[in-house]
């Protein structure tokens, strides 16, 4: 099976298209992410930006309607930027060598299928093997102009287009000859290695045909060559002679310091409007004062019209090298469109392998739908373990299959919310294919839909206060989380009276218990810490506050209020 990143976009009939731009989310082809029977679920209007996500997958029948997968996709990218999801692939994103493997990574998105994001995870970790052995890609051109203008039935490709090929032909030669001399070979990315389209003696004369800045080289064909040599000197003899001319002039005619100048094409001297009917010849322009004017003598004009004659056939043997170049690369345009995709795929993985070994992240094993515990061992927020400058304290946390909410207490600026974001961006960056900054021996359920209440929502606009807004966040997640759910909501119960909050508080998790979803809270309240009674599936935990020092050391605790 081969894996890229053109994604299925959802269409008004149900169906999915790929995406042919190179942009689209991870690892999407066809049904690898999506059953057919499912597909009537993501009928979103495609041109809302909102319906990028669907998920298609149900956690209770009757099917939902349309809508309400578009609200959930909705619910599910605000959780993702949340908990700050945007801001970790950006940092992963920086590590690309193009632009088109940043929007890749931008737009990555948790897959559900556990044998692919395992399949996913670990050629991430066959990538970064070779970390310092692969050679910085020559390029990956934005081609799709290119690539359509050679399918296109007499199209020629522009000197710049033509560059750009030479380009997308040397970084697939150079990447497979770096894959393939990878000891022990490199099996999970062998498939995209196969992908890449190579032609070195095409590549050559691409680029003895043009540079980086689009210009036609003498070296495109001898004829060319020749021609540029004739015109350079036929020029030279132009202004030789206008030189000359100059000097045989009266003073009175000639502007001092002047010198042989271009107008309109043509080769021409700046004389006095008094010395304009003695100089004959054509006029080809006039100072701004229209004092001196700008003139072609007789005796230039035949020689420029031979430069213009030999001007005339450069042209056409530029063309005719273009148009040569193009034909040869028209049978490849399939081959070398599926050559930008796998460089685009590498980028990615390459991005994603080297902010693995930045964190020094370790892959993790993807529970089956069946079972349900969460165990990560040696677990730090993404950000904060690529900052050099601030020493993260990893935590463990082993949740078993039974035990459905974690409660999570402690002081104020004692890293609950962080905790409670670092587990959420773990989870979900491993089912994006990123491995997360977590220790060996991690085990992590595959979740199908994310809800994340984080942070002061409250909205002047539409008239709500910070509960309120909390309120009606609690209200979309109750109608829509499951058993295959993971929600994650801060300082629940706040914003109103505490004794009102925590009994709404206990409602709503006993609620998500008993649907079987994954959540993990935090909380001052001291009513929720008594929600643990054997069998309940809550479990309490909290960061630790070192009363010796006053101060948290940040280290989580389970089982201990």
């Amino acid at each position: 099976m081969i894996l890229d990143f053109r994604c299925p976009l959802p269409w008004q009939d149900g169906t999915f298209r790929d995406r042919r731009d190179g942009r689209g989310a991870f690892l999407c082809r066809g049904d690898d992410f999506h059953d057919k029977s499912d597909r009537s679920l993501c009928r979103v209007d495609p041109s809302d930006s909102a319906g990028y996500l669907p998920s298609p997958i149900r956690d209770h029948p009757p099917a939902p309607s349309g809508r309400a997968v578009h609200e959930r996709a909705i619910l599910m990218q605000h959780a993702f930027e949340v908990l700050g999801l945007p801001d970790v692939l950006a940092r992963v994103a920086a590590s690309t060598s193009s632009d088109a493997g940043r929007d890749a990574v931008l737009a990555l998105r948790p897959a559900t299928r556990p044998d692919i994001i395992q399949r996913e995870l670990e050629r991430v970790r066959e990538t970064a093997r070779l970390a310092g052995a692969v050679r910085s890609l020559s390029g990956i051109p934005d081609a799709r102009d290119a690539l359509r203008r050679l399918r296109a039935a007499g199209g020629v490709l522009s000197p710049a287009e033509l560059h750009s090929m030479g380009t997308l032909l040397r970084s697939g030669r150079e990447l497979a000859h770096d894959l393939s001399a990878a000891d022990p070979p490199l099996l999970l990315l062998e498939p995209l290695r196969g992908r890449l389209l190579f032609d070195r003696a095409l590549e050559e004369r691409i680029f003895r045909t043009v540079d980086r800045t689009g210009a036609v080289l003498d070296t495109a064909s001898p004829e060319l060559s020749r021609l540029r040599a004739r015109l350079k000197r036929s020029r030279g003899v132009i202004v030789g002679r206008l030189e000359s001319y100059v000097r045989t002039l009266p003073a009175a005619w000639v502007i001092p310091d002047a010198s042989v100048t271009v107008r309109e094409g043509r080769y021409v001297i700046p004389v006095r409007r008094a010395g304009r009917s003695d100089v004959g010849g054509v006029v080809h322009g006039t100072s701004a004062s229209g004092a001196t004017l700008f003139v072609e003598p007789p005796l230039a004009i035949e020689l420029m019209n031979r430069v213009r004659e030999l001007e005339s056939a450069e042209v056409r043997e530029i063309d005719r090298v273009l148009a040569e170049c193009t034909s040869a690369l028209a049978p490849l345009r399939d081959g070398l469109a599926g050559s930008q995709e796998a460089l685009i795929e590498f980028d990615s993985l390459d991005a994603r392998a080297r902010t693995a070994l930045g964190w020094n992240g370790s892959v993790p094993a993807l529970l089956p739908e069946a079972e349900h515990g969460l165990c990560i061992v040696q677990g730090r927020h993404p950000l904060l373990a690529l900052r050099e400058d601030v020493e993260t304290v990893p935590f463990d946390l082993l949740l078993e299959p039974e035990e459905r909410v974690l409660v999570v207490s402690g002081p104020n600026t004692g890293g609950k919310s962080v905790f409670l974001k670092s587990v959420g961006l773990i989870c979900v960056l491993a089912q994006c294919g990123v491995v997360p900054p977590v220790g060996s021996g991690t085990r992590i359920p595959v979740f199908r839909r994310f809800f994340a209440d984080i942070g002061d929502e409250q909205s002047v606009e539409d008239d709500l206060s910070t509960f309120a807004a909390h309120l009606a966040n609690l209200k979309d997640i109750l109608a829509r989380a499951g058993e295959t759910a993971l929600v994650l909501i801060d300082e629940m119960g706040t914003g109103t009276d505490p004794d009102e909050g925590a009994a709404l508080s206990a409602a709503v998790l006993e609620a998500l218990a008993n649907r079987g979803a994954r959540v993990v809270v935090t909380s001052h309240l001291g009513q929720l810490k008594r929600l643990d009674a054997p069998g309940s599936g809550i479990v309490n935990g909290s960061l630790h506050f070192d009363p010796e020092r006053t101060r948290p050391t940040y280290r989580f605790r389970k089982g201990r209020p």
